[in-house]
């Protein structure tokens, strides 16, 4: 791959719509990656806000809730740049099929899913930008469950962050280079 960026922040922070500017300035061979499974009004709402947000501006989109990997392989490669929007919910979506499946997600796991889809984009000739969410910072969840994925998710953006040329942190709408 050309390079890996990743761009973090809390909800609402601004980071997907700083993204697709990153992404914008690079090429205009683009491709979104939509990870957000729309299981009820509230994220068909959501989703339907993101796609808006970038009608008219050249994206080609791609709906992948788990399979990574594939995308990467394949759809990515006639493209200059990949925006994977977001890596949160991706780690969602393979907890909830592993707990479907009555299977165990562990961090070694979680680590060794993303490092094969990272392995996959760097075989891409293009930039790949991750969007995810900084969980780390607030309240100890109440629940198991709830722990679980926040360790998954920081065990994911500590995956990433440590492989990524770029990692940008974005606090109201404004991105602060943790490593550039």
């Amino acid at each position: 791959m050309s390079k890996l960026i990743l761009i973090t922040g809390g909800a609402r922070s601004g980071k997907s719509s700083y993204a697709l500017e990153v992404c914008e300035n690079i090429s205009d061979k683009r491709l979104f990656i939509a990870t957000c499974p729309t299981i009820d009004s509230e994220m068909s709402e959501r989703v339907l806000r993101h796609q808006e947000e970038r009608q008219g501006r050249g994206w080609v989109t791609v709906e992948c809730p788990v399979a990574l990997e594939s995308i990467l392989q394949t759809k990515a490669n006639s493209f200059k740049v990949v925006l994977l929007d977001c890596v949160t919910l991706w780690v969602n979506n393979v907890l909830y099929a592993y707990e479907q499946e009555n299977k165990a997600l562990t961090d070694f796991i979680i680590k060794e899913k993303t490092k094969t889809w990272l392995t996959a984009a760097a075989k891409m000739n293009a930039t790949l930008v991750c969007v995810t969410n900084e969980v780390g910072g607030g309240i100890v969840p109440e629940n198991p469950t709830a722990r679980l994925y926040r360790d998954l998710v920081g065990t994911v953006n500590q995956t990433i962050g440590k492989m990524a040329d770029e990692v940008a942190l974005v606090s109201c709408g404004v991105p602060l280079y943790l490593k550039k």
